[in-house]
């Protein structure tokens, strides 16, 4: 008690002389040590059961501190989807690309408020959640009795308010329908768009994130996938590519004669804007994943980044081979490439394995690309090959890269690090059922939309772009007329 109070006289004595500055600077030095000395006070006092009360609940404050700001990245993504989307899009779309990006996340959390969350991490059974829509129901914290039971037990690993869960799961699902939107760009009415993103953050995503996250069979399986290369990424991408199927490629880009017609993006600095946005809000999706804050959130981060890193340097690589030049477009997504495959293991490979398989993505999507041209499967935004090949690859490497030694679980050990199968063969089941479910949902809800309201623009709106005939407006009103004034006036 002597050292106790003899430091409070000091304190005291040091508060009174920053009592007499004027400056702001005295003024927050002032706060802070009042906050603390009176925390102090409090801890001094306390017994060691008031001091684990105290403990758990600034763990608590500090995890939903955390995911509100991983939540947060995963929504500025957003933002980066439509730079990187409507970059690679012609002008005359420019409008119709970020409006696309901009509704999609408002439709996608009301349809996940509503039934997705339920159906994705409600109480059901192996198949689909059958509880907790509207986001009515007790967080899973051990039941008082009978009449009040949680309703979210796979959540129940998660410290944090369900509030903050729902608030990274939808930033997550909102994802998964942003994918969507550039493989379908340019022909594509508005309102289907709306429609599917709608139907697929409310019933399809949800039903396979319940199988994988929600407790559902697969999980039971033995299936891994951290942050979301198949659950957000690979069904995005099976929905962009029926989409793409359904809807044909644009006008022009396949001509009758045979040979491919460029259709380049009309802006690519703000689709690298895109890039790097997406880039930083990838450091909210995959460490935020932890829902904790712990030692696992750096490593987690460092891995991601190589991934990427990697995926640029062999994407720049390979289409400097094939093309005979560097593509900025291939070099940007490359980048997406490896940050898509690093996602499923991002928490279970060690760094070496994360420069492979981002250097593995970087190659992929640039074959991609040039194969899904061949097959005449128009995606302006390089999507398909982005999200499903790339999620899909990133699922495997899974099974093959896993290290025990980082997951510490011998059963989530892959082939190469322990000559293992078995996890190898849980993710292929899963990519394979995942694979054909989402294609026979989404080709039904495509092809309803196609008999109900019609799936494309008339050939006039698509020739004089979206812009005008969708919304009535230009994205740059005025820059052209000026630019063909200045052109007559200097004779060019």
């Amino acid at each position: 008690m002597l050292k106790i109070n003899t430091n409070r006289k000091r304190l005291n004595i040091f508060i009174n002389k920053i009592k007499k500055s004027s400056s702001w600077q005295g003024c927050v030095v002032l706060s802070a040590i009042l906050l603390l000395s009176s925390s102090y006070a409090v801890y001094a006092q306390d017994t060691p059961s008031d001091l684990t009360a105290i403990t758990s609940e600034l763990r608590v404050g500090l995890d939903t501190l955390w995911v509100v700001l991983a939540s947060v990245l995963v929504i500025l993504m957003n933002a980066g989807f439509a730079m990187l989307e409507t970059g690679f899009c012609r002008r005359k779309n420019a409008v119709n690309m970020l409006s696309k990006n901009l509704i999609v996340f408002a439709v996608s959390t009301i349809a996940f408020w509503v039934l997705g969350f339920g159906l994705m991490f409600g109480d059901g059974n192996g198949i689909i959640g059958l509880q907790g829509f509207f986001l009515n129901g007790a967080d899973n914290s051990p039941a008082v009795d009978d009449a009040y039971r949680g309703v979210y037990s796979a959540l129940s690993w998660a410290g944090v308010p369900l509030s903050a869960k729902f608030l990274f799961q939808v930033a997550f699902a909102g994802t998964a329908a942003t994918i969507v939107s550039g493989a379908v760009a340019e022909r594509i009415k508005f309102i289907d768009f709306v429609l599917f993103s709608v139907f697929l953050v409310a019933i399809p995503y949800p039903i396979i994130g319940h199988w994988v996250w929600g407790g559902g069979w697969l999980a039971q399986m033995g299936f891994q996938d951290f942050a979301g290369s198949t659950v957000v990424h690979s069904v995005g991408g099976w929905c962009a590519l029926t989409g793409a199927i359904i809807l044909g490629p644009r006008m022009g880009k396949y001509p009758a004669g045979g040979g491919i017609m460029p259709l380049p993006g009309h802006n690519l600095s703000i689709a690298t804007l895109g890039c790097f946005i997406l880039w930083i809000g990838w450091f909210g999706f995959n460490p935020g994943s932890t829902m904790a804050v712990n030692e696992d959130i750096a490593y987690i981060a460092v891995v991601t980044n190589l991934a990427a890193a990697s995926g640029a340097i062999t994407a720049t690589i390979s289409s400097w081979i094939l093309a005979g030049k560097p593509d900025l477009s291939l070099t940007i997504n490359g980048i997406l490439s490896g940050l898509v495959a690093i996602t499923a293991g991002c928490s279970m490979v060690s760094y070496s394995s994360a420069i492979l398989i981002g250097a593995l993505a970087g190659i992929l999507v640039v074959f991609a690309v040039y194969f899904l041209d061949s097959l005449k499967i128009d995606d302006p935004v390089g999507a398909i090959s982005v999200h499903l090949v790339n999620g899909v690859w990133g699922t495997i490497a899974v099974g093959l890269f896993a290290d025990a030694l980082i997951t510490g679980d011998d059963n989530i050990s892959g082939l190469f690090s322990s000559g293992n199968f078995n996890l190898l063969g849980s993710q292929l089941l899963g990519i394979i059922t995942i694979g054909i479910t989402m294609i026979v949902f989404s080709f039904l809800f495509w092809n309803i939309l196609k008999v109900t309201l019609g799936l494309r623009v008339s050939q006039e709106e698509e020739y004089l772009g979206l812009d005008i005939g969708e919304h009535g407006m230009e994205a740059y009103s005025g820059f052209l007329e000026l630019e063909g004034e200045m052109g007559s006036i200097d004779g060019r």
